[in-house]
């Protein structure tokens, strides 16, 4: 069970992520920039747009409307209270081994 939990936390991240780097996402181009899979993880996203952490819009496209997600000001604050000390305390490495600072 922890293992699952903890699974779910950098999912999150990955989504905080996400739409902070891209502005706006559609739910297809979401899951597949997070590796996830529609069907098994929407229930996140659904989670995540309840505690305001994410901002979901439906746009209408011809007969069809499509869902795009924008990260929300909660989501903002999470990234800057939790995830940018983490970031610097623990960089991220790019491909070449180096870290990105």
């Amino acid at each position: 069970m922890v293992h699952e939990y903890r699974d779910r936390i950098y999912i999150r991240k990955d989504i905080l992520l996400k739409l902070y780097d891209y502005g706006e996402l559609n739910q297809s181009k979401l899951m597949s920039y997070c590796g996830l899979n529609n069907v098994k993880h929407k229930d996140l996203l659904d989670d995540m747009v309840k505690k305001n952490m994410i901002d979901k819009v439906e746009e209408a496209w011809g007969s069809k409307n499509i869902i795009k997600y924008r990260i929300s000001e909660k989501g903002r604050e999470i990234l800057r209270e939790i995830l940018e000390p983490y970031e610097s305390l623990f960089p991220r490495m790019n491909p070449k081994g180096s870290s990105n600072v």
